[in-house]
């Protein structure tokens, strides 16, 4: 862990965007902005965890005013430098308790950022923090994957996701805690490997509504994904909308 970046620094940022090159693309990331432009209206936005900017700069050349909050300076730093990347406000902080100026019609939090808080406590002031953020009628955006532990045999505690000649990962999970960690294991020139390692605390998409009634929110829409295909129990993922009353 980076004491100043959290477990997303210079190390993570320098190869982030090229990582996750698939996600950056426009079929990709084209139903995630359309959709919450759509839920933003003519207010503002305010993105939880905006890293380097895969979704907020889009969102921002739609028209949109995106306020971002990230712990990682590496990160917002690469964001920052892009072309577009001035005309976002950032604030570097945890996004749980950071409070941003001004007041906004849509918080969203996008790619299982939720699992980062690593604790119930500070998922809940996440919600917290995002209904405060919010205007009455705004709405608060998560998307997460559903647990995997369906693919747990018994007795085993971790499922692989990706395998190939240089590079091994998996994910852990604890069913006691809902504590997991995605592990990487990447083989370099002459054969040396390198083990990377980033906790997490998976979440039920019925827990994320029993946290966003304590923050006074109420769950408005539920999907599998951003073209809004139904949820159902053999759902992955989902994307969930809450709302702040109007009254």
């Amino acid at each position: 862990m980076h004491e100043n970046d959290g477990y997303f620094g210079e190390s993570i940022a320098a190869t982030y965007d090229a990582s996750y090159a698939s996600m950056f693309d426009s079929v990709a990331v084209g139903p995630t902005v359309d959709l919450l432009a759509e839920l933003t209206g003519d207010g503002p936005a305010l993105e939880f965890g905006i890293g380097t900017g895969r979704v907020a700069l889009p969102l921002a050349a739609r028209g949109v005013t995106v306020h971002g909050i990230d712990l990682s300076r590496a990160m917002v730093d690469r964001l920052s430098a892009k072309p577009g990347g001035d005309a976002i406000d950032i604030t570097v902080g945890d996004f749980a308790t950071t409070r941003v100026a001004g007041d906004f019609t849509l918080a969203y939090l996008v790619f299982n950022t939720i699992n980062n808080l690593t604790t119930q406590e500070a998922q809940v002031d996440c919600f917290r923090n995002a209904a405060a953020h919010l205007r009455p009628g705004g709405r608060f955006v998560i998307e997460v994957g559903v647990p995997d532990l369906r693919l747990l045999p018994p007795g085993q505690s971790a499922v692989p996701f990706h395998i190939s000649a240089t590079r091994w990962a998996f994910d852990t999970y604890d069913v006691a805690t809902q504590a997991m960690s995605s592990n990487y294991v990447t083989v370099g020139e002459g054969g040396q490997a390198k083990h990377t390692s980033i906790p997490f605390r998976y979440v039920w998409p019925a827990e994320l509504d029993l946290m966003a009634q304590l923050a006074g929110l109420r769950l408005s829409d539920r999907w599998e994904g951003w073209s809004r295909e139904p949820f159902t129990n053999e759902s992955r993922q989902h994307v969930s909308v809450w709302e702040k009353p109007s009254i």
